[in-house]
């Protein structure tokens, strides 16, 4: 039985909506026809996140913790879609892997599976993913989402989303998994850019009309305005020559995002959800942190995409979002696997970068 032109999506831990919006805009030509992806319902536990994803994406979407959910009441969906909490497999603070806190959560997209059985899934997660554990986690992950429901093919792919015409060089891992009775494989997409055609932050942040939502400046207190008047574009307050009593009395890790400076002519380094002790994300040229409109830009939310809640919430969805542009081109993809539309691919590949250089980060208890 061929697959549906459209087919119906759910989300487990939707966000704000980057992955849904990617969906949504996501079209194929397949013959004289269109395939496309339209919103069947989502689930998340914040409420200004459901609130923000509501307003943007669809009301069908279910406000509670993924622990509390029977699969078995939603409607059937052609594809799941899960970001599942990428906290306890970070590059950066404890990795507690599966045996953190919110590791395990990604055992409830297995159940989904098992219940929901869709033609196909997609996972995100960081980077940090692979190796969490000595790489018995993802190892795991990955074996049990072949055996889920009906049995999948599954592939894992270390995502550069800069190079598919994201401003930012925020690096995710994205698994694809089609029902094995398809008898198909995805194929990772070629990229679309590379470092002679970047999208760049200024770019991305050009021509933000004014009155656009989300706009509020954070207060910066004098001696952070004095820090950042000294550090230049790709610096950041370790690598600047700053004066004794604008160091920084840290001790730990120093991450190379404390108080860097954006470069307006290439691509933004990863935007996160934290704001504390100088990881807001910093202008290249006015001493300030970016407002989350800015953020969101960066991300490529477009403008009428608001975001509801206070200030700090805003931050912190707009950091854990998928970057709507970079997925839509994965969906695409997926897309003309499923209906047997050629496109240029590459091989699937898992190689990590740098700590820092587009990972996800952890909040420092600074007080700097």
């Amino acid at each position: 039985m061929p697959l549906p032109l459209e087919h119906t999506l759910g989300e487990l831990f939707c966000g704000p909506g980057g992955i849904g919006l990617a969906a949504l805009q996501s079209r194929v030509r397949v013959g004289r026809k269109t395939a496309r992806i339209s919103h069947g319902w989502a689930t998340d536990y914040d409420a200004d996140t459901c609130a923000t994803f509501a307003a943007n994406i669809s009301p069908s979407v279910i406000c509670e913790d993924v622990r509390k959910i029977d699969f078995s009441k939603l409607d059937p969906v052609n594809g799941l879609t899960f970001g599942f909490p990428c906290n306890d497999f970070s590059l950066v603070g404890e990795r507690r892997g599966i045996d953190g806190t919110f590791g395990p959560l990604y055992t409830y997209c297995v159940k989904a599976i098992d219940i929901l059985k869709p033609d196909w899934f997609v996972a995100e997660n960081v980077g940090g993913l692979s190796s969490s554990n000595e790489g018995r986690a993802f190892d795991q992950i990955l074996n049990q989402l072949q055996i889920a429901g009906e049995g999948y093919t599954v592939v894992p792919h270390f995502y550069h989303f800069e190079d598919y015409g994201v401003p930012q060089k925020r690096h995710r891992i994205l698994i694809i998994g089609i029902k094995t009775k398809h008898n198909l494989s995805f194929r990772v997409p070629a990229p679309t850019h590379d470092a002679s055609n970047y999208v760049t932050a200024g770019e991305a942040m050009a021509n933000i009309p004014d009155g656009a939502a989300n706009s509020e400046l954070t207060r910066q207190a004098s001696q952070v305005v004095e820090r950042l008047k000294l550090i230049r574009p790709g610096e950041n307050a370790w690598t600047a020559d700053l004066p004794e009593h604008l160091q920084l009395n840290v001790k730990g890790a120093k991450l190379s995002q404390i108080y860097k400076r954006l470069e307006k002519d290439q691509p933004s380094y990863t935007v996160t959800g934290s704001g504390g002790g100088g990881t807001h994300v910093y202008h290249w040229e006015e001493p300030r942190a970016l407002t989350n409109r800015e953020r969101a830009r960066l991300q490529t939310f477009p403008d009428d995409h608001i975001f509801y809640g206070s200030k700090e919430s805003v931050r912190k969805q707009i950091g854990m979002a998928v970057p709507p542009a970079g997925v839509q081109v994965v969906f695409e993809a997926l897309l003309k696997t499923l209906h047997g539309v050629d496109y240029p691919s590459i091989e699937p590949n898992l190689k990590m970068p740098d700590p820092g250089e587009g990972s996800a980060q952890r909040e420092l208890p600074l007080s700097a």
